[in-house]
């Protein structure tokens, strides 16, 4: 998929040479890495980390754009899978007990067919032992694109977007927030904001990439 090679026998979704040669970016060994620091002073959260780097033209950005825009929403199982194994080796992350996935709006959803972020997040609970709920955090509003707004526009854009519809079922919970791509990281601001209004609550977040 990411090379848009042929895969050989015994091979899925990710080419071996893929898996081997994607460009991992060791975040979960590192608490104060540079998804971390960008969040920092921002919100209140345990830990955060992505599986892969993003750049323009490479094979990390063929695989987001043929998982989001291609109908190929296994793209997210197999990297949650993968990255899930390799957070269960980190004192930040094991301790989560529920991943939930940042939600679309339910016209955006109706129109894709799917929520990528969800697929990653049943991979993630799959090598993680934990289980999803992709229902309970809500996105309440349909904004406008924010891929060409600024951080400050894409701050403001996503004001009063998500909601959660049962609280008791996040209390005292730790979270492991999963979502594709983290550039400003608004969006997962915005979740996260509205997750800390619940009592007890500790926050994680996973993203497939980091847009280097």
């Amino acid at each position: 998929m990411a090379c848009r090679q042929p895969l050989y026998g015994g091979e899925a979704i990710i080419c071996t040479d893929c898996v081997f040669h994607l460009p991992y970016t060791g975040f979960h060994h590192d608490p104060g890495n540079r998804m971390a620091r960008q969040l920092w002073g921002r919100i209140t959260f345990n830990a955060a980390a992505a599986c892969l780097y993003f750049r323009k033209g490479a094979r990390v950005q063929s695989l987001v754009h043929q998982l989001k825009y291609r109908r190929q929403p296994h793209i997210g199982n197999k990297i949650g899978e993968l990255y899930g194994v390799s957070l269960c080796e980190s004192e930040s992350f094991k301790q989560a007990g529920l991943v939930v996935p940042v939600p679309l709006h339910p016209l955006k959803l109706r129109k894709r067919g799917y929520n990528q972020s969800a697929h990653f997040a049943e991979g993630l609970s799959h090598s993680m032992g934990i289980p999803v709920l992709c229902d309970n955090l809500v996105r309440v509003a349909d904004r406008e694109t924010q891929t060409r707004k600024s951080r400050f526009m894409r701050y403001e854009n996503m004001k009063d977007v998500f909601m959660i519809r049962d609280p008791s079922l996040f209390a005292g919970k730790h979270i492991l927030l999963a979502d594709d791509v983290l550039t400003t990281g608004a969006t997962i601001e915005a979740c996260c904001l509205e997750l800390m209004k619940v009592p007890g609550v500790t926050v994680s977040i996973v993203t497939i990439a980091f847009a280097d």
